[in-house]
């Protein structure tokens, strides 16, 4: 059975979930590729064996998470059970609903039937009697927002979960949902958005304002927007990504030259830096403090490795932040 290294806590920076009492890694550990049924059971062992052997607690997951649906609970839950028993009150486990799950009208959105029943079965995969954060994983346009935030109030105050947090919301929303959920007393600490150099709509929809206002935490997934921020395509397409691979989330449509040009200048700036472009999208998005933790994504170990590196880089300066914004901001 898997031994954490004695020194896990000594490197990593953690930050206080808004007002609450909850604190988190600065870097979390997202199972959203990598860990279905077409992943490699040992690799998703080591991945997290590294990760939590350099201060990650946190491991982020969804309902749907794959391929196939649910696939990715039942794997993080064998890890825990074979490897993690030991350590469950050392972990962040959370997990999500919201998106197409099963057929049928119970099996998608927001209602307090599918919420309520998606977490029991969540909780069967993962082994878990509870899980520490439980999400609303989209806005629900038909459903009334208080049905929703009944359900997660319902949830906590059943013992399933110890926190909620939304996920996907824009800024308005998020205020009214964090207002129904004051009243009912409910822990709701953290939204979790798509954020990174190239994607800013949590500025411009409000979203990152109103939880600095509310004292809400700040979770940002795709940091790096699905590979771009990388080496990867500073040359164009490899063979072997994932637009050719898995042509779900990054398309070949999206590398225009523009894109291309951009990602270039923006390596060149992380090269000054002496940091990997990855590094460098990473860091931006904790610039201000207002991000409580940044979800990474890894196909093996050494990724995670090089990512934690971002917790000894240098604060930008405001010509670097201005460079970057010119690189980016005119796409």
């Amino acid at each position: 059975m898997y031994q954490a290294d004695e020194k896990r806590y000594e490197t990593m920076k953690y930050h206080r979930c808004g007002a609450s009492g909850l604190m988190l890694p600065e870097l979390s550990l997202g199972l959203w590729h990598n860990f279905g049924d077409t992943g490699v059971y040992e690799n998703m062992k080591q991945m997290c064996f590294t990760a939590f052997d350099n201060g990650i607690t946190h491991f982020d997951l969804a309902n749907n998470y794959g391929p196939q649906p649910g696939s990715a609970e039942e794997n993080f839950g064998k890890i825990l059970r074979e490897e993690f028993s030991a350590y469950r009150d050392e972990l962040i486990v959370s997990t999500k609903a919201g998106y197409d799950m099963w057929p049928g009208p119970y099996g998608n959105w927001g209602s307090r039937k599918y919420l309520i029943a998606s977490l029991d079965q969540s909780l069967k995969r993962l082994g878990l009697d509870y899980v520490d954060i439980f999400y609303h994983h989209r806005m629900d346009p038909e459903t009334p927002l208080e049905e929703t935030m009944e359900a997660l109030a319902q949830i906590v105050r059943s013992g399933k979960a110890l926190y909620v947090g939304i996920s996907n919301y824009d800024g308005e929303t998020m205020k009214r949902a964090a207002d129904i959920l004051e009243e009912l007393h409910c822990p709701f600490i953290i939204n979790q958005n798509r954020y990174n150099i190239f994607n800013r709509t949590i500025e411009t929809n409000g979203l990152k304002q109103a939880a600095a206002e509310r004292k809400k935490g700040i979770i940002a997934f795709s940091p790096l927007s699905q590979g771009m921020l990388t080496d990867r395509y500073l040359n164009g397409i490899p063979k072997d990504s994932r637009v050719n691979t898995d042509g779900r989330f990054l398309h070949a449509d999206q590398f225009s030259e523009e894109r291309l040009n951009s990602i270039r200048s923006l390596n060149a700036i992380a090269a000054e830096r002496g940091e990997s472009l990855a590094q460098m999208a990473l860091k931006w998005i904790l610039r201000d403090g207002i991000v409580t933790s940044v979800l990474i994504g890894a196909s093996r170990p050494q990724q995670i490795l090089e990512n934690l590196k971002v917790l000894d880089s240098a604060p930008f300066s405001e010509e670097e932040l201005k460079k970057i914004d010119e690189c980016s901001l005119a796409l």
